[in-house]
């Protein structure tokens, strides 16, 4: 052995722990059981780690991926610039900087084709290149900003309480569209209590006579009332009480009713006519008498018949039932004319019977009529008044 061997054999080394020194035995237990405890705290970040990115694309095949001719030859030019930036070696802020200012520069529609190419590679194994562009462009989401302790799944149940699911939105909408057939059928069975007050012509109408009280005489049979202005023509070819026979011919004005008196005749004439009607029937006088119920005592009305005109003074009005055919009779005057039309207006409740006198030409040249007691007339069941209702025929099919 060398001198210095020895030397340096018998040397005393302080720091060494002596057999039985406990303090330098616990000491180096502390430094084992922090190693352990740093491995152990190592293991569970390295697993966490993996498990979260397991799934990960390797990321030499990506790059291979994106240096591969035809992967580059597909690539847009924004994925070209960022492939380009990426290998151009610089630092990644950069690359970011870059990204930013190129990105800043494009139109509003190069903007949305690069939006576009991120949201279609939503989902996917993405190139490298493009991986870089996403992070430089795509904005903060509202999920990076939620609120400490909000968790998402409380905040997706909030969306699903705003917007429901397709299937419900699909139900709502159906019910809404089966609500709106449902009023337009219910306003269509029942448009002569609900529509036709507010369609009505000359519901407004001042008392102000458009239609004078004189002019020349037509050859054309025709009502006029000045104070309501009406002139439309009279029916006098019904030779029926038949219910339907006179509606067929309310279609065509207001209609004389079988076995009356004529105009010029002694006796009572009646004439019907509509207040309303059910929107869907046929018809241009559906309306021709809604205003009747202005007519007072001593307003004159006139009937123009073979060139002739007549002229009747109101002296009677009353409201009666629609059963009540005693209205057809004679009256308690020489020449008469009576105006029926249902009341109120929009319904068949009841029968307005406007009676007026002649009083030009004189009475007293009349001729007899045809029938002196109308007896036809007041053997009708009813006095005619207000086509059915869809509702009412549906009722009436339905009970066959």
């Amino acid at each position: 052995m060398k001198p210095d061997e020895h030397k340096h054999s018998d040397h005393f080394d302080a720091s060494l722990p002596l057999p039985g020194d406990s303090g330098a035995n616990q000491a180096t237990d502390n430094k084992d059981q922090q190693r352990h405890q740093r491995d152990a705290i190592t293991d569970a970040i390295r697993r966490r780690v993996q498990a979260a990115y397991g799934d990960a694309p390797n990321v030499s095949e990506e790059v291979e991926e994106v240096l591969n001719p035809e992967a580059h030859a597909k690539l847009s030019r924004h994925q070209k610039y960022v492939l380009e930036l990426t290998k151009s070696g610089r630092p990644m802020h950069e690359i970011q900087t870059a990204w930013h200012e190129y990105y800043a520069g494009l139109t509003d529609a190069e903007k949305h084709q690069v939006w576009q190419e991120f949201y279609a590679a939503q989902g996917t194994s993405l190139p490298v290149a493009t991986r870089v562009a996403e992070s430089s462009s795509k904005p903060a989401t509202k999920s990076r900003m939620r609120p400490a302790g909000q968790h998402k799944g409380s905040v997706s149940r909030r969306t699903e309480a705003i917007n429901p699911p397709q299937h419900v939105r699909s139900l709502i909408f159906g019910l809404g569209v089966g609500c709106i057939v449902l009023l337009v059928f219910l306003f269509s069975f029942f448009n002569q209590q609900f529509i036709a007050p507010f369609i009505q012509p000359s519901r407004n109408v001042t008392n102000t006579p458009i239609i004078a009280d004189s002019g020349a005489i037509s050859l054309a049979s025709e009502i006029i009332i000045p104070k309501i202005n009406v002139e439309i023509p009279v029916i006098y070819n019904v030779d029926s009480i038949n219910e339907q026979a006179v509606q067929d011919a309310l279609q065509q004005g207001v209609v004389h009713f079988a076995d009356t008196a004529l105009p010029g005749q002694d006796g009572n004439g009646v004439i019907v006519g509509h207040s309303s009607n059910n929107i869907l029937n046929p018809g241009h006088y559906k309306f021709a008498f809604v205003l009747l119920n202005r007519l007072a005592v001593g307003d004159t009305f006139y009937l123009q018949k073979d060139g002739k005109r007549y002229t009747y003074q109101v002296y009677e009005r009353e409201i009666v039932k629609p059963t009540d055919v005693g209205v057809l009779g004679l009256t308690d005057k020489l020449a008469t004319f009576s105006l029926i039309t249902c009341d109120p207006p929009g319904t068949s409740t009841n029968r307005l019977v406007v009676i007026g006198q002649q009083i030009s030409p004189d009475p007293s040249t009349n001729i007899a009529a045809n029938s002196q007691n109308n007896t036809l007339a007041t053997k009708a069941a009813i006095i005619p008044g207000n086509s059915p209702s869809l509702w009412s025929r549906l009722l009436k099919f339905l009970e066959h």
